[in-house]
């Protein structure tokens, strides 16, 4: 389960991209906005799609006819021949955004869309969040949404448990080791480490990504949505550009996690983990920090950067 970012001037086509996912048994794709190039390219792959839209483009859709007309040209268009499963109505948006006022109201109205056209038991509408909307995570049982987050999270956890959708969140032990390396060990954002790292109550963490996942869980539990389900929608290790970003770093914690989340989190025991890695390839012209161009499993020339399965 592999993003395909755009942020490249080097890239393969869609149709190499497509031919790629499935030579490699690559079976779930999440893209950032509608490209119709991609979207046409994975006609009859069987490739499940989530498909997003950009931030800067919520506000329109919280106009009903502007989301009805954005369903009908981006996913009934494509319907069945594309595979999709999930909508991410914007993707990190903080509380502290203009976007956030328009969050729900442009997942609802894609919803009622989707549910127009008869799609809502196939096509789940949801959000990505980041790990900054808890203001707590360790130990994980303490994990609880922020103060300032709660009123913006809150009306969108209830729409998805009402809907059945599970909530999208992005998780990068990376970025959580990085930014306290004095209290995270390397091994254990690796999944290297030999023992258990966190006890806490009756369960034991020997990694970061299910004490930050779980901590989620627990923020969920805190307002009232127990069940709700978690989809991993974006995990990933740079191989340069910054602290610990290295090829070996990087190639294990994507063999490590793609092994690690067949089998639950200590929360979420034998329940797998739906995550998408990012991402498919580097992206040589990415804005940001060095790492966010190096996040990519393989090389714009299609050559894998890790000896790693994806099945």
């Amino acid at each position: 389960m592999l993003q395909h970012g755009r942020n490249g001037n080097n890239l393969p086509s869609d149709g190499e991209v497509v031919d790629l996912y499935k030579n490699n048994g690559i079976g779930k794709m999440r893209i950032y906005e509608p490209y119709q190039t991609t979207l046409d390219a994975l006609r009859g792959s069987n490739i499940e799609l989530t498909i997003g839209m950009l931030n800067g483009k919520l506000q329109e859709l919280t106009d009903a006819t502007a989301a009805t007309n954005w369903v009908q040209n981006n996913i009934i268009k494509y319907w069945p021949d594309v595979k999709f499963k999930y909508i991410a109505v914007g993707n990190e948006v903080h509380p502290d955004k203009a976007e956030a006022q328009f969050v729900l109201p442009a997942m609802q109205n894609i919803h009622n869309a989707i549910v127009a056209a008869n799609l809502q038991d196939q096509i789940k509408v949801s959000t990505a969040i980041d790990t900054t909307l808890l203001g707590n995570n360790s130990p994980p049982s303490a994990g609880s949404f922020n103060d300032s987050a709660r009123s913006y999270i809150i009306p969108i956890v209830n729409f998805l448990v009402s809907n059945g959708a599970p909530l999208l969140a992005n998780v990068y032990p990376y970025f959580a080791y990085t930014d306290k390396p004095q209290d995270i060990s390397l091994p254990f954002a690796l999944f290297t480490s030999l023992g258990v790292v966190v006890t806490d109550g009756s369960l034991q963490y020997q990694n970061l990504f299910d004490a930050l996942l779980d901590a989620h869980y627990s923020a969920l539990e805190k307002v009232g949505a127990p069940n709700l389900q978690i989809v991993v929608s974006e995990s990933g290790w740079p191989s340069e550009g910054g602290t610990e970003a290295t090829i070996d770093n990087a190639g294990t914690y994507y063999k490590n996690l793609i092994n690690h989340v067949k089998g639950g989190t200590p929360k979420k025991s034998g329940q797998a983990i739906e995550t998408y890695l990012f991402a498919m390839f580097d992206e040589n012209i990415k804005e940001g920090l060095e790492t966010e161009k190096h996040f990519g499993v393989f090389s714009p020339n299609k050559q894998p950067k890790y000896q790693i399965s994806f099945t």
